[in-house]
């Protein structure tokens, strides 16, 4: 029996089949992933997340399995490698913001304990469920404090589905097998 899924996921694609099914929405508040997922939506701004989760074990690999001791320390010589390695997003801005935003991460970590910490303070332990939204006063409210502690690619827009992907905001269809409302 075919299973009704959110109209975003392309069902002829297994990756964004398991994606939608196993992770998406799903709360993982773990410092590693909400550093992954961060990345990978930073470099989703301006393309569909079915490229990015195409490419995401090469990401996985370029970048060290986003390890973020190792990240902050990428230099000009990584910067070429990552540019010349067409299994990735190869946008210069996108892979220098990268870089950058690990940086500002690790300060967060340090000033909070862990990056949840950090988004415990806007958000609480309450998951919102939410339909037809691309921002809203908390995606607002984090990029806004990102933007001011330094960091790029991190728009309303980009922190929304940030939000979805790590299960703060639930947003699958009515229609979807996963959609509850509460």
């Amino acid at each position: 029996m075919n299973k009704t899924r959110c109209k975003w996921c392309n069902p002829t694609n297994p990756l964004y089949v398991l994606y939608h099914d196993t992770e998406w929405g799903v709360p993982n508040f773990d410092d590693h992933y909400l550093f992954e997922m961060l990345i990978l939506e930073s470099f989703q701004a301006g393309l569909s997340w079915e490229c990015i989760l195409n490419k995401r074990n090469d990401f996985e690999k370029s970048y060290d399995y986003f390890d973020i001791d190792k990240i902050i320390l990428y230099d000009d010589n990584k910067i070429k490698k990552l540019l010349k390695n067409k299994k990735i997003i190869r946008n210069r801005l996108k892979i220098k913001a990268s870089i950058h935003n690990a940086k500002i991460f690790k300060i967060i970590q340090e000033e909070f304990g862990s990056f949840y910490n950090y988004l415990e303070t806007f958000v609480g332990e309450e998951i919102r469920y939410e339909l037809g939204k691309t921002t809203n006063d908390l995606s607002d409210q984090i990029s806004n404090d990102l933007q001011k502690r330094g960091m790029k690619f991190v728009g309303s827009i980009t922190i929304y589905s940030y939000l979805q992907a790590i299960g703060v905001v639930y947003s699958h269809d009515r229609n979807c097998f996963l959609y509850k409302n509460s």
